[in-house]
């Protein structure tokens, strides 16, 4: 056949979306598979190659389960609310729905032009209306629920996207949307209760199918730990308590109690502003306070850095277990948001508080044996010393139980849980993103917009920029603003924050099961049937983000009876990357980006799909290589020309082994993501064919199939031109995945060394299934092994079939 991609691939792609084969049936008699991609942002850049290698794990396996007779949802949308296209509109002065709009077609194009077997009439994009009006019902629900509320804190400020951004968002100090460092800026701000939520997503999963570095990723985030709640008088400079006044501290190791000599608070704790008058250095801290609020929590917090902070003069605190007064500092390592914002300091054994004692002067008391504290902190167990009540208690959770119970009878703490997962920010200062269905009322407070008024659309607006005093660009808007209260009917405002990109993304699988329902954000019935997701690929980096709120919202709604299942997703896989041919990560900047559609121009969509599964292990970073890509065309263009070897009229027994063999393995590495050893048994098989000189059209046959959905393109064409479509209509894509018989995977024949006395003396070729003493007559008659039989006594014959034949000789 003369391969042609470029009058080919037009061809299949029309014939498929013409015969809507790709199209989900609701309801279907055959068992459903809902394959999920992590659905991409539209921006002005297009698709490159990462994308493909993303999208082509599902792409393969929903190939592969329509061919085994699934009914199969393998859908797309677009994540299209979010900064960049804001920015990229402020730029150029053009609406950002205009903007998204153009780049969702784009995009279109080269998904279609690449193949992908989506269900196109599922598609939607988050920033229509008829998409973020469920966003918007969701949120209210979520609000009538009290997962919702609001509060005055220090938050993660951009100040290059003028914008407020979650702990998610910021990881590392950074903000996620422009690289620009982070700062701590006090603001009103809408948060989710995602911590309310903390236990059920991590105790989710356990029933999911995720790989460990997925499953760690969320564990260390959310970073439950189980502790106690510990009470230490405060007291004024004279050591007398300040009436009932307490520094509540969280610990994990309350069994060190005896060795807590200081205390440290975050600048921003309550109780110095409650105290103010009796501090006497409150310049001092005041400046401290100053300078801490100019840091990133990301420097906060890192542990190599030089240890700062104030003694708190005029303050002290008692410490319980020995009613020993211990002075009180402020640090900025310690953050209002994680804990109580106070903790206490066991110098003897925490490094950082050791550096913190050694500079400040502060007593080191060792509770635990071992190490040598004059160095460094003893940072392992022993037996308890200089602890009263424990001392000698060799076990940590003995000596744990032992001083929670003591503090729990006098009233001093209690046992308690924490989480290092803070909850959602959700609110953005600006324009392009779901604006938030509340409103504002002098008398009533905040209202929620009643739910048959959604959407809430974005105003028509020319001036998109952000407000430099962190509001958002629709406070500028008073046509928009201004309205009345839906509870009293008094002149009211509505909140002008929008939702963060995150919104949209967190239930968007759902909506897949029903995508145009304009009554409910799907029918009930058809979320039963398709969710939950089967198999959901994508990325590492949103494993603490997108994966993780997307989870959130779901458990959410199950809680509430609006979906069935309490997991959204069944199996989760991710992609490895795709570097540049330089070895470092594509980027503009680098020059080493590579466009898809330049490789579908020049070499095929088939060979593009066919060499990013080839590329290397699908889950990790793999560097291109124009060498592969041509090997992958070779490879191509050889299986293009089987309709001239197919001319045996009887079955070759050595390819028919081989034949099934690849059923086998290319049926099972597909299952496990080993995309690149599938496609090299194909290869490897390629080569048998053509050794061969000829095969049978049912070899062909065979071939195609397994080959089709990663070169479905070539595969189709062949399939019509050699005749296998009889009827006129039926596709390759569509027929029968070939099943392999477990007997015909044997060879006929199998070598096997002969060993006298443990070694190697000669070898043998014997037929599968042998008999013990065809075997063993066939080994013995090997002319190097007879010599050594003869030169000796036979004591011994060992045979384990397909492995060993070991002759003892004496």
């Amino acid at each position: 056949m003369q391969y042609n991609f470029k009058k080919i691939e037009p061809k299949w792609q029309k014939r498929w979306a013409d015969a809507q084969i790709f199209r989900a049936v609701d309801f279907a008699d055959q068992p459903k598979w809902y394959g999920l991609v992590e659905f991409p942002y539209p921006s002005g850049a297009g698709m490159h190659v990462g994308h493909i290698k993303a999208y082509s794990s599902i792409e393969v396996l929903a190939r592969k389960r329509r061919m085994q007779g699934y009914n199969v949802l393998f859908p797309i949308g677009f994540d299209s609310f979010g900064l960049p296209a804001e920015n990229y509109a402020i730029k150029t002065n053009t609406h950002p729905h205009v903007i998204t709009e153009k780049n969702i077609e784009h995009f279109s194009e080269q998904l279609r032009r690449v193949g992908f077997s989506f269900d196109w009439d599922r598609c939607f994009a988050t920033s229509r209306p008829d998409y973020y009006k469920w966003t918007q019902w969701i949120f209210l629900q979520l609000y009538k629920h009290g997962l919702v509320f609001r509060s005055k804190t220090l938050v993660n400020y951009c100040p290059n996207c003028k914008v407020v951004l979650s702990n998610e968002d910021s990881q590392g100090g950074k903000c996620d949307i422009c690289g620009s460092d982070v700062v701590q800026m006090s603001k009103d701000v809408w948060f989710l209760r995602i911590t309310d939520y903390a236990d059920k997503l991590l105790d989710g999963l356990n029933d999911v199918d995720y790989p460990d570095s997925v499953k760690q990723q969320e564990i260390s985030w959310i970073g439950k730990s189980e502790g106690t709640f510990v009470n230490f008088p405060v007291a004024d400079s004279e050591g007398k308590a300040l009436g009932d006044s307490r520094l509540e501290v969280y610990t994990t190791r309350c069994d060190t109690l005896y060795g807590v000599t200081f205390m440290v608070c975050a600048p921003e704790h309550p109780i110095l502003d409650q105290y103010r008058d009796r501090i006497s250095n409150w310049d001092d801290i005041a400046g401290y306070r100053r300078e801490s609020s100019k840091k990133t929590e990301f420097e906060r917090t890192q542990l190599v850095k030089d240890k700062t902070g104030v003694r708190i003069d005029g303050l002290t605190a008692i410490n319980p277990i020995t009613g020993e007064e211990i002075p009180i500092f402020i640090s900025d390592y310690v953050m209002m948001g994680y804990g109580t914002g106070a903790i206490m300091a066991v110098p003897a054994h925490d490094q950082r508080d050791w550096e913190f004692a050694r500079k400040f002067g502060v007593r080191i008391i060792p509770v635990i044996e071992g190490g040598d504290i004059e160095t460094e902190a003893y940072t392992g167990e022993g037996p308890m010393i200089n602890s009263g009540i424990l001392n000698g208690l060799t076990k940590k959770k003995d000596s744990i139980a032992r001083m929670q119970t003591y503090l729990r009878e006098h009233g001093l703490g209690h046992k308690g849980v924490q989480y290092k997962m803070k909850d959602w920010a959700f609110n953005r200062q600006r324009y392009w993103g779901e604006p938030i269905p509340l409103v504002h009322c002098p008398d009533c407070g905040v209202v929620p917009l009643p739910e048959d008024q959604l959407p809430l659309t974005l105003p028509d607006v020319e001036n998109f920029e952000p407000g430099t005093d962190g509001q958002s660009p629709l406070a500028r808007i008073d046509s928009f603003v201004n309205c009345t209260c839906p509870n009293c009917g008094k002149p009211a405002k509505r909140e002008t924050d929008t939702m963060p990109q995150w919104a949209g993304s967190s239930w968007y699988f759902l909506r897949f099961t029903d995508a145009h329902n304009d009554k409910a954000f799907a029918d009930r019935k058809k979320l039963d049937y398709w969710m939950p997701v089967d198999h959901y690929n994508g990325g590492m980096e949103h494993v603490t983000r997108h994966l993780l709120y997307s989870r959130f919202w779901h458990h959410f709604l199950y809680d509430i009876d609006q979906v069935g299942c309490p997991e959204p997703y069944a199996k989760r896989t991710y992609q490895g990357l795709i570097l540049g041919p330089d070895g470092e990560k594509m980027s503009k900047s680098k020059g080493n980006v590579i466009d898809p559609l330049d490789i579908v121009r020049d070499y095929g969509a088939d060979t593009l799909r066919t060499y990013v599964m080839f590329m290397g292990d699908y889950a990790s970073a793999a560097p291109w290589s124009d060498e592969s890509l041509n090997g992958c065309r070779r490879f191509l263009d050889r299986v293009s020309r089987f309709d001239e070897i197919a001319t045996l009229d009887r079955e070759n027994p050595a390819i028919e082994v081989s034949l099934h063999k690849a059923i086998k393995k290319v049926s099972n590495d597909i299952e496990n993501m080993k995309f690149n050893t599938a496609i090299a048994t194909l290869m490897a098989l390629t080569n048998e064919f053509q050794k061969a000189g000829a095969v049978t059209r049912d070899d062909v046959r065979i071939f195609l199939q397994l080959l089709s959905p990663f070169a479905p393109h070539l595969t189709e064409e062949m399939w019509e031109s050699m005749g296998y479509n009889t009827d006129g209509t039926s596709f390759c894509t569509t027929s029968a995945w070939p099943v392999y018989d477990e007997d015909k995977t044997k060879d006929a024949t199998v070598k096997m060394g002969v060993q006298v006395n443990g070694k190697v003396r000669g070898s043998i070729e014997i037929a599968n299934g042998a008999s013990r003493d065809e075997v063993l007559a066939a080994a013995r008659a090997e002319e190097n092994v007879a010599r050594y039989l003869a030169a000796g006594t036979l004591v011994k014959e060992i045979y384990v079939p397909g492995k060993i034949i070991n002759f003892v000789v004496k």
